[in-house]
Formats: structure tokens, sequence, C-alpha cells
């Protein structure tokens, strides 16, 4: 596919999208609950590496952030005027369990009953994502995802939760962006818990993997009902045919393929094996991790671009990619510098339906970032409703060419801590002001409503 292609989508007119079609949004633990020493809660690898200096910009933490511990009906109650089908939330794995095995501290539970039935009570679904990237800093401590233990800790941290939750709870997701959690967090070192070995990422990749399959099972013994993952995908886009394999292998296929085919991509294990022996991937694994699933969420921003060149660096969030060149496209971008590219959801959502026959999606992630201001107490942030309704668009078009897509939720509800952006950079249709928590819908908030009540652009 060529990177030329227009980002630009001609507006077709009124579009609808199909009857029982899901809209909401999406948030996480770490970045708007705040209370970090609140209810019991223990320490994450966020609260440690926010504290590192020099690894999240000027300081920042999730101390406070949104206060959304303590605001929670206030937030839901916005979500409502919003007329949201569903929310998406995660849940804090030091909230429920401070050490990541052992007890169970039931203030934290306490506070995920109560959020649950303030979503009930105003007609809202929720939709439970169990991990957010806020490990258990004394599970790092024994290793982290580069250990077996952790997956097998999160399979019985999951059954906690359900346990507690599961009554009204309908719709579990596992694990959030595995590929930030292993390449971002152990590879490159860029995101808690910042350690930067190429072969750590491996090896966190599959434990991951194998913590969202055993998960799978734990949640089935139990009764649960639609369990899913949720993967950041990306079309690669280049003319160098081996160069987009590659990155398409370890950005996309290294987790679709075993969590869909239950097994590793073959050109994938073999680049991989100057960082690592697989030594890790122990029998049965695959067939655990290629567990069934109820549907697929898709958290896509944009495409990824690249281009074949001798001697060009390895991309350290892409062990193995010496010889490539990630060049940036000449189209208009987000503040966090990310091109605007909408056909590029079209693409994957067609090609997961045609290589992935048979899983439901869901865009569980979706939106962008730009420098908002407020003027008069109201914001005017048109970049961001473009930016949705192109997405918007460009989902609709994948829906007619035969993707099974079942809903959209924009990312993110509010704006929040970015991780290692802290909070300079804001992704949310509602915006915080965090010196008064004051909560103010932008215009792109008030459009999606429309989109909401009408089912469509």
């Amino acid at each position: 596919m060529s990177a030329e292609k227009s980002y630009i989508l001609e507006d077709s007119g009124v579009l609808r999208f199909p009857e029982g079609f899901i809209w909401g949004a999406a948030t996480a633990a770490y970045q708007i609950e705040g209370a970090a020493r609140d209810g019991g809660r223990g320490p994450s690898i966020w609260d440690t590496f926010s504290r590192t200096p020099g690894k999240v910009h000027a300081g920042h933490t999730g101390d406070v952030a949104c206060d959304h511990y303590h605001r929670y009906p206030d937030d839901v109650r916005l979500m409502g005027d919003l007329g949201l089908h569903a929310y998406r939330f995660s849940i804090s794995w030091p909230r429920v369990q401070p050490d990541g095995s052992g007890p169970v501290n039931p203030r934290g539970l306490d506070f995920y009953d109560r959020l649950v039935d303030e979503l009930h009570g105003t007609g809202i679904t929720p939709i439970a994502t169990l991990y957010h990237w806020d490990l258990p800093q004394t599970l790092e401590d024994r290793g982290g995802w580069t250990s077996r233990e952790t997956a097998e800790r999160f399979a019985e941290y999951a059954a906690i939760v359900h346990s507690r939750l599961g009554d009204r709870v309908e719709t579990w997701t596992t694990l959030n962006e595995p590929w930030c959690s292993a390449f971002l967090g152990y590879a490159s070192g860029i995101h808690a818990p910042g350690r930067a070995e190429p072969g750590l990422g491996f090896a966190a990749t599959h434990h991951l993997l194998l913590g969202h399959g055993l998960a799978v099972g734990a949640l089935r013994a139990a009764g649960a009902g639609r369990i899913g993952i949720t993967l950041n995908l990306a079309p690669v886009l280049g003319d160098d045919a081996e160069a987009v394999s590659i990155v398409d292998g370890l950005q996309n296929r290294i987790f679709l393929d075993p969590v869909l085919r239950g097994e590793y991509p073959a050109d994938v294990v073999e680049r991989a094996k100057r960082f690592t022996d697989w030594s890790f991937v122990e029998g049965g694994d695959l067939e655990t991790i290629g567990r069934p699933i109820d549907l697929l969420g898709v958290n896509y921003y944009h495409p990824q671009t690249v281009a074949a060149r001798t001697g060009a660096p390895a991309n350290p969030t892409y062990p193995g990619s010496e010889g490539i060149d990630f060049p940036r496209p000449d189209v208009p971008r987000t503040a966090m510098g990310w091109p605007v590219q909408p056909f590029g959801l079209t693409d994957l959502l067609v090609r997961l339906s045609r290589d992935y026959p048979g899983t439901p999606l869901i865009i569980t992630e979706n939106g962008a970032a730009f420098d908002d201001v407020v003027e008069d107490g109201q914001i005017h942030d048109t970049g961001r409703l473009s930016y949705l309704d192109g997405h918007l668009r460009a989902a609709h078009a994948a829906i007619e060419a035969g993707a099974d897509l079942r809903g959209y939720l924009v990312w993110s509800l509010l704006d929040n801590f970015e991780w290692a952006e802290g909070y300079a950079k804001r992704f949310g249709v509602v915006h915080v002001d965090y010196t008064t928590q004051r909560r103010t819908p932008k215009d792109s908030a008030l459009w999606y409503r429309d989109v909401v009540r009408r089912n469509g652009l």
C-alpha cells in the first residue's frame, strides 16, 4: 500500500451505522483515578517510573490525575449527558491486590463496585479492562512480565475481580496494548518499568499473552460473558515489501497470530533469535494463548510508514529493525506528532476481518491530542472534531466493505495523565482543569453526543 494515499476522506453525506452499534468512551485507571495512596492501594510500576528523574515530562505523576476516584459520580453523569451507551474503564491491579498476589484489598473492590453500580444506574454498559499497564511494583521486583509468575498471578487476579463484578459486568478485556507493555516497557525503556533490553521485550510479550490466555480460562470457568483482548494495531505502509513485513510482524502479527491462530509468526520467531532463544515458551502455552475469544478490541491512531535504508540503526521499539527507516509522511499531525491518516483504519479493519475471520471487532480506542485553548469557558477543538469525523467515516467504510465492527469507543473521555508525556498532551473530548478539576465538554464532545443520538454522521 502506498504511503501517498490521501489522509482526507470526502464528505459522503449522512452515514448511518448498523442498528445496535455501540457508542462509548474509554479511560485507564492510572491516567484518571488519582488517589494513589488512598483506600489501601499499593504502588505500581508507573508510580515508581514517574518518580524516576527524566522519565516523565516535568516530573508529573498520576498521584492526583483527574481525581476520578473521588469524582466518579460526576463523571458518570457527564457520560450520561453525552448519551454514551458504554464506558470502558480499567481496573487498577494494585488497588485490588496491593502486592499483585496474596491478600485482596476489599476497599479497592468497593470502589469498582460503586462505579459499576453508578454506570448501571445511568443506563451505561460497563466494559472492564483488567490490565492497562499499572503492574504492582512488587511483581516487577520479582521479574515483572519477563517472569512466568506474573502471568499466573494475573489469572488469579482476573478471577478475584470477576467474583466481585461478574454479576454486573458482561464484557471483559484482559490486556490493553501488550505491544506497549512489552516493547516500550522492556525493550526500549521509554515506558514503565523502564528496562531496555530487546530480549526482554520478547519474553514480556510471551508472558503477557500467556497471562491473557490463563485469564481467559479463569474467566470462562467463572461464567464470564464476552471476553476479549485489546491490541494497538497499525497498517504498515511502504514500497519495500521486506521492510513492511518485518515491522508488521513486530507490530501486529506477533500478537494477532498467537491469540487468533495459536502460533507465533515463523518469520518473527526467526528474526528474534538474535535476542532470545524463546526458551520461555513451554509446552501447551500456545494452546492456552489461543483460547477462543468473543471480540477483538482495536486501538487505532495512525499507520506506520517504513522505508529500506542500508545502515539505518534499529528502532529500539522494534528490535531487529536494522536497515529500516521510519519516515514522516507529509500530512497533518496531532500534538503527539502522529500523522492523521483515517484511511488506515478502513484498511486495518478490513484486513482483520479477512485474515482473522470469525472474531467480532470493536474500536476500543481512537482519538487525538491537540493543543486545546479555553476561550470564554469553551474549547473549540476543531482539529480533534475533524479527526474523529474522518475516522468514523473510515470505520463506516470498513463496515460497508464487510468488516464485522460492532462499536466505537472514543479515546478519551477526559484529558488525563498521558504516560511519559505527563499532563502536556490532552486527548479528552472533555477538558480537565488540573488545578480546579473542573470538567468542560469540548466542541468534539458535543458533536460526538449528536453522533450517538442519530447513530451516524
